[in-house]
């Protein structure tokens, strides 16, 4: 087992055990920074590490460099390629964010949210999570909607969700992965309370298709139900919900025929496009 040691003469040390991930080494300083601040030990002014294998680390920069250069490498080739088409970007990025848009979405490493609707960073605010559920107990998601809406004031947000996308053949299949399960539940949950009209659909490919967009239109749908966005609507600010999904194998996104910029709306602008599927289906 391989290990990395911080030590700082201000500040406790995480020592964490290379057990999962034999090329991985992380050293975290969990106190000593005014307010209270969390930074690498590596980092810090006045820490040292050493590692008690033979793989060379950067104390600098926090990383064993055999490993992750190539990312640092990327980066600076992104950042220079930035640069030269838009120059002086990332000192007005560093002054603020505006985004017009709320992407909602799976975090499946396949759907880059910015990269598909060809934004730049800054223009797109993203929330990602297993099969883009939308929970009302789920304060994370929650407050990225709440700082979204009442202080990036963003005017659209967008669902989306994605075709072949594993959580939902999990749930659709009732795969057991442990903790996930739970979470995926609500996924299941959709795919129950469509019985009637996915029963038809004997391919299992298309059932999973089907219930992704299902899925997709049952969360737009709690978005649409949360006091965040019935708040936002009461003081008329201009805001729409919209439910979209997205082709891994062509690269193309599609519309689901929901778009509600109204509470009384919602419910109504749901059960259209589940009809739609409805028919596609039969």
């Amino acid at each position: 087992m391989q290990m990395l040691v911080g030590f700082h003469r201000r500040g406790m040390v995480a020592v964490l055990p290379e057990c999962a991930i034999p090329s991985l080494a992380l050293v975290v300083l969990l106190c000593g920074t005014p307010g209270g601040k969390l930074e690498a030990a590596g980092n810090h002014p006045g820490a040292s590490c050493r590692s008690l294998d033979s793989h060379p680390y950067d104390a600098q920069n926090g990383c064993r460099m055999d490993d992750l250069e190539h990312l640092f490498r990327s980066n600076r080739e992104w950042a220079s390629s930035i640069l030269r088409s838009h120059p002086g970007f990332f000192s007005k990025l560093a002054e603020q964010q505006s985004p017009k848009y709320l992407w909602i979405g799976c975090s499946d490493s396949r759907v880059p949210a910015n990269e598909i609707v060809g934004l730049l960073p800054g223009e797109l605010f993203v929330h990602r999570n297993v099969g883009n559920v939308v929970v009302h107990s789920d304060l994370n998601c929650l407050s990225v909607m709440q700082f979204a809406v009442e202080v990036l004031k963003v005017e659209h947000i967008i669902v989306c969700g994605h075709y072949g996308c594993s959580a939902v053949r999990a749930a659709v299949m009732k795969e057991r992965h442990g903790l996930a399960d739970n979470w995926l539940r609500h996924i299941q949950d959709v795919h129950e309370q469509h019985h009637e009209l996915l029963e038809v659909i004997h391919d299992g490919a298309t059932l999973t298709d089907r219930v992704c967009e299902l899925n997709v239109l049952s969360q737009a749908l709690n978005v649409c139900r949360t006091t965040i966005i019935e708040d936002a609507w009461a003081r008329q600010q201009p805001l729409s919900v919209s439910a979209w999904i997205y082709g891994i194998h062509d690269g193309l996104l599609r519309d689901l025929d929901f778009t509600s910029k109204s509470p009384g709306k919602a419910s109504a602008r749901y059960s259209r496009a589940v009809e739609n599927l409805r028919q596609a289906s039969a």
